[in-house]
């Protein structure tokens, strides 16, 4: 989506939902008991802003979302909030929500402009290379967060916080890419 198709209030209406949608998603949670980062949603969340409002709207809503969790508004998992949460071992996921967006985003973009002047949308498998790309620097962020704030060596942080996600993120990342792949075009038909 971009903002030629959309008035600025419009986009602006779309970060909040999508902050809500954010928030929403990150309370479905399901404790793992062997790790502080439990499973949620709030990354399917992240794919989808992501790869709808693009990379500057897309930050805004991401960014809006943190910002009511440090606030103490209980928006990330397990229905916590405030400073502590973004300290603690999971804030670097959290704050990696941004960077994601950010890299989601800007792929997201350029594959459509891309796909857009050859009279096509882009296809789901290049949404899910995009979605891949963020959530790996969602990724490294917030493991060298883990590591730092709890003292725990690299192999130890993966098996930790990555590699139980691996599956479940990726299916996340094939409803988002199939989602965004059908629904970006009708978003943006309006700039052609």
């Amino acid at each position: 989506m971009t903002s030629g198709t959309y008035s600025k209030t419009a986009m602006l209406i779309l970060c909040g939902i999508f902050a809500a949608i954010t928030a929403i998603c990150s309370l479905i949670t399901i404790p793992l008991g062997f790790t502080p980062v439990p499973i949620n949603l709030g990354t399917l969340a992240v794919f989808l802003t992501g790869g709808l409002l693009g990379k500057k709207y897309g930050a805004v809503s991401i960014t809006v979302y943190v910002l009511l969790g440090a606030t103490g508004i209980p928006v990330f998992s397990g229905a916590r909030g405030g400073i502590g949460v973004l300290a603690g071992p999971t804030g670097g996921y959290i704050m990696g929500y941004i960077a994601a967006v950010l890299v989601i985003g800007l792929t997201t973009e350029a594959l459509m402009k891309r796909h857009a002047s050859q009279g096509k949308a882009a296809p789901a498998g290049l949404m899910a290379i995009s979605m891949t790309a963020g959530l790996l620097v969602c990724y490294a962020l917030g493991t060298a967060w883990f590591m730092i704030s709890t003292a725990s060596p690299l192999w130890t942080s993966l098996v930790s916080c990555v590699i139980p996600f691996l599956p479940g993120d990726a299916v996340k990342i094939a409803i988002a890419a199939l989602l965004t792949s059908k629904l970006r075009p009708l978003l943006t038909a309006g700039n052609s």
